[in-house]
């Protein structure tokens, strides 16, 4: 099965829709000012990075511009960079691997040094961090972007170099797999059957991805005319399907005129990947086994464990048990260490796991960091702004925006935040990625 092209809705000139992105540009791209073009800070400050995804790269852009004579260090093995937010659309069939897919040399700012190694400690009360491969760097200021772990080890069985076979998938772990993920939807939407879709009771970044793959896994049955032979199951293990309670609803009352049945508190804990079966724990430890012809498995998440075992985490309180780093949810600074700021995922704030998170976070944190290094507090404060574009088919998807308490906040007069619309698909399929672009940039 291949992808299906998009029609445009009637009535709507091309010319109009070309005017609408393009105005609806700016507001994507940022939903901070850019760095105001000032005089530079000078400073022979040390500050170390760990982490070369969207938030630390976007931070290193905005620090080399903000400050002159700093020592900035980058610490990350990784050299490719993965657009993650398109993770979604190669793994049902919109976009090839290739669009997600670039080089983190291409982004990193001049003159940053780049130590080819990943954290393996964090020495806070010495000031320091020590790579896997023993290297002792210490630092003025820390910037943390380490992202989360993926802990797919809490699941028996699971096998991530087996996503793509045997009706496995899961969109998470890599460009890989989720253009493994799509080849195992495609069988799967050939033939039909019984397709179980889960959610782990972690925090989550991007939590609406398993939405998003429901929805478009039951889209693809459609196409393929395979709907009727076809169950869709969603299998949460806490007793909602998002964070969000008006969002919730409204994915429940769609997913229930669409024929998508949702079951509660049941943990995904083992799999059998040959035998097709997949087991599910209750809070009172029952078991249920259940057999499918397709399963995505959404991994529990955590922090990992360099900052986990650190005295960096946070020790009580509910972000304790995955290990979140402990920062102040406004300013991003740690609660127990001055010097240490925290960007994206790996934060253990309310909300706020996605690349829309770090759009807006990445200038408050560099703006804090600097001024820190000139000796006065922090002032910027980020209100756990968030961003889901939920696509609800091919060619329709709803655009939801809310901060650390739940609520609503648009910022496209044009689009109704609860009600889908090709415009904000265009936005998906279209706009955010050069939107990302600038924000790693540093640009916005």
């Amino acid at each position: 099965m291949s992808s299906t092209k998009v029609d445009h809705p009637p009535g709507v000139p091309a010319r109009r829709r070309l005017l609408q992105a393009l105005a609806a540009a700016p507001l994507l791209a940022g939903a901070a000012p850019a760095a105001q073009a000032k005089t530079a800070l000078k400073t022979s400050a040390r500050i170390v990075i760990a982490g070369s995804g969207l938030g630390g790269i976007a931070v290193a852009n905005r620090l080399s511009a903000m400050l002159d004579g700093a020592q900035i260090t980058i610490v990350d093995r990784k050299e490719e960079h993965n657009y993650q937010p398109g993770y979604t659309l190669v793994a049902t069939g919109v976009w090839p691997v290739d669009k997600v897919r670039a080089r983190n040399a291409d982004y990193q700012p001049a003159g940053v040094a780049w130590v080819k190694d990943m954290v393996a400690a964090f020495e806070p009360d010495a000031n320091a961090v020590v790579t896997a491969g023993g290297q002792r760097i210490p630092y003025d200021f820390l910037v943390v972007a380490t992202g989360v772990h993926l802990d797919y080890a809490q699941i028996e069985g699971m096998d991530v170099g087996a996503i793509g076979s045997n009706g496995l998938a899961s969109v998470y772990p890599s460009p890989q797999a989720a253009q493994a993920t799509w080849a195992a939807m495609q069988v799967f939407a050939e033939r039909g059957g019984e397709a179980l879709m889960t959610l782990p009771a972690t925090p989550l970044k991007c939590a609406g991805a398993p939405l998003k793959m429901t929805f478009m896994l039951r889209d693809r049955l459609r196409q393929a005319g395979t709907l009727e032979r076809s169950k869709v199951q969603f299998i949460s293990a806490l007793g909602s399907v998002f964070g969000v309670k008006v969002v919730n609803d409204n994915v429940l009352e769609r997913w229930k005129q669409l024929g998508i049945a949702v079951e509660y508190t049941h943990k995904l804990t083992a799999v059998n990947i040959g035998a097709r079966r997949a087991t599910f724990t209750t809070p009172e430890g029952e078991k249920v086994e259940r057999g499918y012809d397709f399963l995505h498995v959404v991994p529990p998440m955590r922090a990992p464990d360099a900052v986990k075992n650190s005295p960096l985490a946070w020790k009580d309180g509910p972000m304790a048990a995955g290990g979140w780093l402990e920062v102040d949810k406004a300013t991003l600074r740690h609660r127990r260490y001055p010097n240490v700021f925290g960007i994206g995922d790996i934060n253990g704030t309310p909300r706020g796991k996605t690349a829309a998170t770090v759009k807006k976070s990445a200038p408050i944190v560099a703006h804090n960091l600097v001024e820190a290094i000139a000796g006065r507090e922090p002032g910027e404060q980020f209100d756990g702004y968030t961003s889901c574009p939920l696509i609800v088919r091919e060619g329709s998807a709803m655009l939801i925006e809310f901060d650390y308490e739940g609520k609503l906040t648009p910022s496209l007069p044009m689009i109704e935040p609860l009600q889908d619309s090709y415009f904000a698909w265009l936005m998906k399929y279209r706009m955010l990625k050069p939107a990302y672009m600038a924000v790693l940039k540093g640009r916005v």
